[in-house]
C-alpha cells in the first residue's frame, strides 16, 4: 500500500460523517475515521510505522471523538503485530471506556482488534466470541467490510471443523457486496480457503484457490502480496509432487528477489525442501541454511513454531 503523509491526508479531508440519531451534534462527536485515509495510513509488513502514523493523527483528534476511538483500535492492531499484545490490551482497555457513547463502527473495531489480539496471542477460545458479536454489530450497521472482516477472522480463529464453513460464508459476503472496497477481501479469502484445504489434504481443491488468488491480488497491487500468491501456488504444488513446476517457480521468484535487492526467507526454505524432496541433501543443505538465518530472526516463529526452526537449523547446519 502506498505510504501517504499524514498531515496531507487531513488536509485533503480524511474525515467522514457518521448519521446518529438523535439532537444536533458538534462536527468532532460526528465523524469518523475516512476508510481511505485508514488504507493509506497502515502499513502492515511495518507495523511499527503505522503504530507511528497513527500517534501522530491521534494527538489532533477530540479524545473521545468516533474517529479517535477508531484510530486507538488500530493503534492497538498494530501493537498486537508487533506481539506487544500487553499494550494492545491496555490500549483497547482505554477505548472500552468510551463504548458507551461510541457509534456502531467503533465498537465494531473495538470487538474486532481485542479478539484480534487473543487469537495471535495463543487464545482462539476467547476471540471466537468477540468475533461474532462483530460480525453481528457490522451486519447491524451495514458496513460490509467489516462484517466480512469478522467472518474471515471466524475462518482463523474457530475450531478447525468450523474453519472452511466461515472462510465460505466471508467469501459469499465478499461476492454479494456492492461496495468496491469489501470485494478487496476476495484475494485474501482465496488464499485463505487454499490453506484450509490445504491443511486438510485436499491439495487439489487447495490449488484451484491460489491459483484464483494471484490475479486477486495483481488487481489490488502490492510486490509482496503477489509474490506471496505465486509461493503458496509453488508451495501446494511441491505437496501436489510436481517438483519440477514448484521449483520452476521458486526459483523466479529467487530471481526477483535477488534484482530487487530483498530477502525471502521463506523462498529459502522452499528451495531446500523442494531438493530434499527429490533427495539431494546436499543442495538443500545451504538453502535450509539460508532460511533459518532470516527466519530465526522472526518473533512470531520463536513463538508459534519453534520446531520449524530447529528443523531449519539442524538441516541447514
Amino acid at each position: 500500500m502506498k505510504a501517504v503523509t499524514p498531515a496531507s491526508m487531513l488536509a485533503a479531508g480524511v474525515f467522514a460523517s457518521f448519521a446518529m440519531g438523535g439532537g444536533a451534534l458538534s462536527a468532532e462527536q460526528t465523524t469518523q475515521l475516512d476508510a481511505a485515509a485508514l488504507d493509506a495510513w497502515w502499513d502492515f509488513q511495518r507495523p511499527d510505522v503505522s503504530e507511528s502514523r497513527f500517534r501522530a493523527e491521534l494527538v489532533r483528534l477530540a479524545p473521545g471523538s468516533p474517529a479517535a476511538l477508531e484510530l486507538k483500535t488500530q493503534i492497538a492492531r498494530a501493537e498486537g503485530l508487533q506481539r506487544k499484545f500487553a499494550a494492545a490490551l491496555a490500549t483497547l482497555d482505554d477505548v472500552e471506556k468510551a463504548l458507551p457513547g461510541a457509534t456502531p463502527r467503533a465498537r465494531v473495531r473495538y470487538l474486532l482488534e481485542r479478539g484480534r489480539v487473543f487469537n495471535s496471542s495463543g487464545a482462539p477460545e476467547k476471540a471466537v466470541p468477540l468475533f461474532r458479536d462483530a460480525l453481528d454489530g457490522a451486519r447491524s450497521a451495514g458496513e460490509d467490510f467489516l462484517a466480512i472482516d469478522a467472518a474471515h477472522m471466524l475462518g482463523i480463529a474457530a475450531p478447525a471443523a468450523q474453519q472452511l464453513e466461515w472462510n465460505l460464508e466471508a467469501l459469499a459476503m465478499t461476492q454479494s457486496t456492492h461496495d468496491a472496497r469489501s470485494r478487496r477481501w476476495l484475494a485474501s479469502l482465496y488464499n485463505n480457503i487454499g490453506w484450509t484445504y490445504h491443511g486438510r489434504g485436499d491439495f487439489a481443491i487447495a490449488l484451484e484457490y491460489f491459483e484464483k488468488a494471484l490475479p486477486a491480488w495483481e488487481e489490488r497491487g502490492g510486490s509482496s502480496n503477489v509474490r506471496a500468491a505465486r509461493w503458496a501456488i509453488a508451495r501446494c504444488l511441491r505437496s501436489l509432487e510436481r517438483y519440477d513446476d514448484a521449483l520452476a517457480i521458486q526459483r523466479a521468484l529467487l530471481e526477483e528477489l535477488q534484482r530487487t535487492g530483498e530477502v525471502d526467507g521463506y523462498v529459502f526454505e522452499e528451495l531446500g525442501e523442494l531438493h530434499l524432496a527429490r533427495d539431494d541433501a546436499a543442495a538443500a543443505k545451504p538453502w535450509f541454511g539460508k532460511a533459518y538465518a532470516v527466519l530465526s530472526q522472526d518473533a512470531g516463529l520463536q513463538a508459534t513454531e519453534p520446531a520449524r526452526l530447529e528443523r531449519l537449523r539442524r538441516l541447514g547446519d
